[in-house]
């Protein structure tokens, strides 16, 4: 049976194929990621394979890997070859690899990072490469729960079309977050530079410092940056990257007060929190926040 999911008009120029029923997270992302670059064509779900042929683009199904042809599965024997990490590809990654730098509008260092975070991950998830994948509940079993459930007995097409417009969300944010991350190396790299103290870094305004700063800095203790609210924070440098062990937690004593009984045992009369964790604080004033760095530095 062919299931066909009209993103657009008939008369669209492209024909996108992928397969029909149950779907996982990499036709989703596949389909997604084309439609941030080409808004309008048609999509056909089926295992058809006069309408597979018949195709412009065909993704998860069909069993050929030719991207000067517009084919983009990863099923059949031999796969479609691997990352030399060893994450191998999966129709996402296929995908990303052909259009990634036009969806990142030729941004190399952000095609490449939304690899590292994102697609990487749906693929190795897909492929059934555990390795290095984090544990809990990740975006690939989220798509999966689009799927109608045994049930349910629902549309899987209308489930498709749902998990696309969420992927497509998705999408989105993590290359405006990989964007934010790259433009900002040079900020954060400026400030450790011009830092009074190597071990207190002051940022003006707040912006993904953690890789920066340990791949510039030994020292760095803390990192001191305005809130949107407009007073003070300052937050831990930990060990490494996803660690929560810091490289100097702030004082015990601090531990999970807030406003007067943080300002008794600092000595700061505008001294607003510190978390139970001690890996943030915030003051109202720049001063004061400069104080309690100093203090935790002792």
């Amino acid at each position: 049976m062919t299931n066909t999911c009209a993103s657009s008009s008939i008369g669209s120029h492209l024909t996108v194929v992928t397969h029909s029923g149950s779907f996982h997270a990499d036709d989703v992302f596949s389909v997604a990621a084309l439609k941030s670059i080409l808004p309008d064509f048609n999509l056909i779900r089926t295992r058809d394979v006069a309408l597979i042929e018949q195709a412009d683009i065909v993704l998860d199904v069909g069993g050929i890997y030719a991207p000067e042809r517009g084919r983009f599965d990863h099923h059949q024997r031999g796969g479609a070859g691997a990352r030399d990490n060893g994450i191998p590809y999966s129709s996402f990654g296929l995908i990303w690899q052909k259009y990634g730098l036009e969806i990142c509008d030729g941004d190399a260092d952000v095609a490449d990072s939304v690899d590292g975070i994102l697609v990487s991950t749906i693929d190795a998830i897909d492929c059934g490469h555990v390795e290095g994948v984090a544990q809990g509940i990740s975006l690939s079993q989220t798509i999966s729960m689009f799927n109608p459930t045994w049930q349910e007995g629902g549309d899987f097409d209308a489930g498709f079309n749902e998990a696309v417009a969420f992927a497509q969300r998705v999408l989105t944010r993590f290359i405006a977050s990989a964007k934010g991350g790259i433009d900002a190396k040079s900020t954060v790299a400026q400030a450790i530079k011009e830092a009074d103290d190597p071990r207190v870094i002051v940022l003006t305004q707040y912006m993904p410092w953690k890789t920066t700063v340990h791949s510039l800095s030994k020292e760095a203790l803390y990192v001191i940056y305005p809130s949107e609210t407009g007073q003070w924070r300052m937050q831990t440098v930990p060990v490494e990257l996803g660690s929560f062990t810091d490289r100097k937690p702030l004082p015990q004593a601090w531990a999970g007060l807030s406003d007067k009984a943080l300002q008794e045992v600092t000595g700061i009369n505008d001294a607003m929190f510190c978390h139970n964790g001690l890996f943030i604080a915030g003051a109202d004033s720049f001063a004061s926040i400069l104080k309690m760095a100093s203090i935790a530095l002792q």
